[in-house]
C-alpha cells in the first residue's frame, strides 16, 4: 500500500504551508495526487509570444512578451510614481503598470528588449487592455540571478501553463509540480496489462512526466490520450459495476395482464400511439417482467409524449398487484400532471367510486400543501392498496407515507432531485421496486454515458401527431424598440383569433429589498443599463393590464402564491378563462394547455439555452401554430444574443443541449449527477471525446461481466476504492 501513500501524501509536507494553504483554499488542491492531476491548461514555445491581440477581459492570464518601451511619470505634483512598461509580441501590444514602491524592481528589470513571463487580470484603463501590478518571471536577463535559472529551466522547453488563481501564478504552481514530480514514478496503473498495449497506451508514470514536463509537442499528445482514456474508463467501471449491482437485486417481475387496466385505457384512447411511444413502452414492459429492477432513463423532447409512456407503465403495474409513485419537483407540476392523468383515464380513475369503473383504480395527489383531512384519506388509501397511483412532491418521501406495495417509482425530472430522494422513496418498497426516470431536457449521448451511465437509456424524439411547428424570433428591445410593441400586437391577434399566450419574467417582484429600494433602483438601471435588476412578473403584469394588453384577461403565477390559488389560476387558464398568463419558470416543465399558441420571454438571455427549449415547448401542443417570441436587450455582438439566435434557429433539443454544454462545459452537467465522484474531469472533454467514452465503456462492461469484483485487478480495484471512499460508494450505490 506503500506505493498509493505517495500520492495520499499531503502538500503541505512537501511545499509549506502556506503555499499548501492557498493550494487548498483557491484551487481545492490537497494531495500530491490531487496536484499530479492538475494538468496544465495549455503550452508556450520558448521564445514564441502570446498573441496579445487576444486577451480576455476580467480574466488572470499568463503571457511570454517582450518589453518594447519603459517610462516613469510623475503625478499628483511629483509625489507620486507611476511605471508604464509597454509590452509586444508582434500580434498586439500590452500595456503593464506599477504604483509607489511597487516601481523599483520592475523598473531596474523590465527594460526595452528583455522577455519574460507576466501573470495578471486584464483590465481596460483609457481604453487600452492592461495589467496592474503583474507578477513577472524574467526568461532572458542574465544579470538577475532568478532569470538565470529560468533560462536554464525554460530553454528550448514548451512551457506549461497551469490554471492559476490571483494568490498563486502559473509558474509558482510549475515549482510546486516539480518537487512532487518524482512520485508520479508511484502512480497506481487502473488499466490492465491487456488492455493498455492492446491500445498502445503510455505507462501512467510515463504520461504524468510528459504531461507535466514535455519534451515536445507529441509528449503532450502521448500523454493527453491517456489521462483521458483513464477518466472516461475508471468512471465507465464504476458504472457498470453500478449496473450489475442492480442486476443482481430481486424484484417483483410486473407483467401486463390482459384485458386489464392498461387494455382498457388503450382502449379509449382518441388517438394512435407513435412509433416511438410504442417502441419505447416495449422496452420498458420487458425491463418490467424481469425479477430484477428496471433502472431506465426516458428522455424525450419537449411535447413528445413522455407523460402517456410513463402513465402506461404504471397501469401495467397496477394490472400485476403493484402500486405506482410518481415524483414531481413542484406542487404546480404534480397538480398538471394529476389533472391530466386523471382526465386521461376518465373513470378508470375512480376506481372504487361511484361511477367509476370496476377495472379502475384511484389515483391520490399528495402535496405538502394539502389540508389535513385530503392528506389523512390519501395516505389512507396508499397503505391499504386502494390507490394503484400516487403522483406527490418531496411530501411522498416522508416517514409516515406507506404502501401497500410499491412497484414503480417514476421520477420527472431528474436534474431537480438529488440520489438521496430518489433512493428514500425507493426504499418504501417491500422489494427494490422498478425506476423510470424522465427528463424533457434532450441529453447528448456522451453526457447520458457519462452521468447516467448506470441507466439504461430509452429516447423518444418524435412528436406526436397534431403537435404544431413553433416558429422562434429574437426580438431586440433595445436596438428596435418597434419590435417589441408588434410583439404585444402578434399577441392580442392570437387572444382575438381565440387562443391564448404565456409572458415569462425571471423575478417575480415582490422581494422585501424593494420596498424601500425602487427609486434606487431606477436611478442605478439609468447610470447603467446593464445593472436594472431582472424584470419581473408583477411589474410586467401591471404594465400590460395597464398599456399594451388593455382590456385583456391578464393573471399572474408563480412560486410564493399559495397552493390554492396557483390551483385555480392554472384551472381557469387551462379553461380558456384567462388570456394571458404572467408566470416565472412555474410553467417551465409539464404544463399543457393546447390553446395557448404564442410565449413571450421577457430578458430571455437571463435564462439558459434548456431552459429557453423547455418553455417554449409549452405553445404549440394543440393543432394551430405555435409562436416563442424572445426579448433581449442584450447587444447584437454578445454571447447572449448568439445563444438566443441558436435557440431560435432550430427546434431540436439535442443540438440545443449541445451548444448548451459547449457554453457551460460539464462542470455544471456533471455537477450534482456526478458528485460522487471526487473531481469534474480534468482532461475529458464529454463533448468533444464522445469515442473515448463510448469505447472505455465497451471496455469497462466486459471487465465487470468477467469478474464484479476486480479481484483479477487489484490496481484498478485500488484506483477506484480512492476515487469512491465509504461515503461516496453510497452516494452511487443509491443512485
Amino acid at each position: 500500500m506503500d506505493r498509493v501513500s505517495s500520492f495520499d501524501e499531503p502538500l503541505k509536507k512537501l511545499l509549506g504551508g502556506a503555499t499548501a494553504k492557498v493550494m487548498a483554499e483557491h484551487l481545492g488542491l490537497h494531495t500530491v495526487g490531487d496536484l499530479l492531476h492538475h494538468y496544465p491548461r495549455r503550452y508556450e514555445e520558448r521564445g514564441k509570444l502570446t498573441a496579445l491581440a487576444d486577451l480576455p477581459l476580467d480574466e488572470h492570464v499568463t503571457v511570454v512578451a517582450q518589453v518594447a518601451d519603459a517610462r516613469i511619470l510623475m503625478f499628483n505634483n511629483g509625489r507620486g510614481k507611476r511605471l508604464e512598461v509597454t509590452l509586444t509580441d508582434g500580434s498586439g501590444r500590452l500595456q503593464l503598470v506599477f504604483f509607489g514602491h511597487g516601481v523599483h524592481k520592475p523598473h531596474k528589470e523590465l527594460l526595452p528588449g528583455r522577455q519574460a513571463m507576466f501573470a495578471g487580470k486584464v483590465s481596460v484603463f483609457n481604453r487600452k487592455m492592461q495589467l496592474a501590478h503583474p507578477t513577472y518571471q524574467l526568461l532572458d536577463a542574465s544579470d538577475a540571478d532568478d532569470a538565470t535559472e529560468a533560462v536554464d529551466a525554460f530553454a528550448g522547453r514548451l512551457l506549461p501553463i497551469y490554471p492559476a488563481c490571483k494568490q498563486l501564478d502559473s509558474w509558482r504552481i510549475a515549482k510546486a509540480v516539480d518537487a512532487v514530480l518524482p512520485s508520479a514514478r508511484d502512480a497506481v496503473d487502473p488499466l490492465p496489462a491487456a488492455l493498455r498495449e492492446g491500445r498502445g497506451f503510455t505507462p501512467l508514470p510515463e504520461a504524468l512526466l510528459k504531461v507535466h514536463r514535455p519534451q515536445t509537442k507529441a509528449d503532450i499528445e502521448d500523454a493527453k490520450a491517456r489521462l483521458k482514456w483513464d477518466e472516461a474508463f475508471v468512471l465507465q467501471v464504476a458504472l457498470a459495476r453500478r449496473r450489475y449491482a442492480e442486476t443482481q437485486l430481486p424484484a417483483a417481475a410486473r407483467r401486463p395482464v390482459a384485458d386489464g387496466l392498461l387494455d382498457a385505457f388503450d382502449a379509449k384512447l382518441p388517438f394512435t400511439l407513435t412509433e416511438g411511444q410504442e417502441k419505447v413502452s416495449k422496452e420498458i414492459f420487458d425491463d418490467l417482467a424481469t425479477e430484477h429492477p428496471m433502472h431506465r432513463l426516458l428522455q424525450g423532447e419537449v411535447g413528445s409524449g413522455k407523460t402517456m409512456v410513463a402513465l402506461r407503465a404504471m397501469l401495467a403495474v397496477v394490472d400485476a398487484g403493484g402500486q405506482a409513485a410518481m415524483l414531481a419537483p413542484t406542487e404546480v407540476l404534480a397538480q398538471q400532471h394529476h389533472r391530466s392523468i386523471t382526465e386521461m383515464m376518465g373513470e378508470l380513475a375512480e376506481g372504487g367510486m361511484l361511477g367509476g369503473s370496476d377495472r379502475g383504480t384511484k389515483v391520490v395527489l399528495l402535496t405538502g400543501s394539502m389540508g389535513t383531512a385530503a392528506r389523512r384519506q390519501a395516505l389512507l388509501d396508499l397503505v391499504t392498496g386502494e390507490a394503484g397511483i400516487v403522483i406527490g412532491t418531496h411530501a411522498l418521501i416522508e416517514d409516515k407515507v406507506q404502501f401497500h406495495d410499491l412497484g414503480l417509482v417514476v421520477v420527472d425530472e431528474q436534474h431537480r432531485f438529488g440520489v438521496e430522494q430518489r433512493d428514500a422513496l425507493r426504499s418504501k418498497g417491500k422489494q427494490p421496486p422498478h425506476l423510470l426516470v424522465m427528463t424533457a431536457t434532450p441529453i447528448p449521448r456522451t453526457v447520458a454515458m457519462t452521468v447516467f451511465g448506470d441507466l439504461e437509456t430509452s429516447v423518444l424524439d418524435q412528436l406526436p401527431a397534431g403537435r404544431s411547428p413553433i416558429a422562434s424570433h429574437v426580438v431586440p428591445a433595445k436596438d428596435k424598440p418597434h419590435f417589441l410593441a408588434r410583439a404585444w400586437e402578434r399577441v392580442r391577434e392570437e387572444v382575438e383569433n381565440g387562443h391564448q399566450a404565456y409572458v415569462v419574467c425571471p423575478r417575480i417582484g415582490d422581494d422585501a429589498d424593494e420596498a424601500g429600494g425602487k427609486a434606487a433602483k431606477k436611478k442605478a438601471a439609468e447610470q447603467d443599463p446593464d445593472k436594472r435588476p431582472p424584470l419581473a412578473v408583477l411589474e410586467i403584469a401591471d404594465e400590460l393590464r395597464g398599456g399594451a394588453l388593455a382590456g385583456l384577461s391578464v393573471e399572474v403565477l408563480h412560486g410564493r402564491m399559495h397552493p390554492d390559488e396557483k390551483d385555480d389560476v392554472m384551472r381557469r387558464f387551462a379553461a380558456g378563462d384567462v388570456d394571458v398568463l404572467v408566470a416565472t419558470t412555474v410553467i417551465e416543465v409539464g404544463v399543457n394547455v393546447p390553446n395557448a399558441t404564442a410565449m413571450v420571454i421577457m430578458d430571455a438571455d437571463r435564462f439558459g439555452v434548456s431552459q429557453l427549449h423547455q418553455l417554449r415547448g409549452r405553445v404549440g401542443r394543440g393543432s394551430a401554430p405555435g409562436l416563442c417570441l424572445l426579448v433581449s436587450e442584450a447587444h447584437e455582438a454578445s454571447p447572449a444574443r448568439a445563444r438566443l439566435s441558436a435557440v431560435a434557429a432550430t427546434l431540436d433539443g439535442f443540438e440545443l443541449s449541445r451548444i448548451d454544454l459547449e457554453q457551460r462545459r460539464e462542470g455544471d452537467v456533471l455537477g450534482q449527477a456526478q458528485s460522487g465522484v471526487r473531481s469534474s474531469l480534468r482532461m475529458l472533454a464529454v463533448i468533444d471525446d464522445e469515442e473515448v467514452i463510448a469505447a472505455a465503456r465497451e471496455e469497462a462492461v466486459a471487465i465487470v461481466a468477467a469478474d464484479p469484483e476486480l479481484e483479477y485487478l487489484p490496481e484498478l480495484r485500488t484506483v477506484l476504492t480512492a476515487l469512491l471512499d465509504k461515503e461516496r460508494e453510497e452516494y452511487l450505490d443509491k443512485g
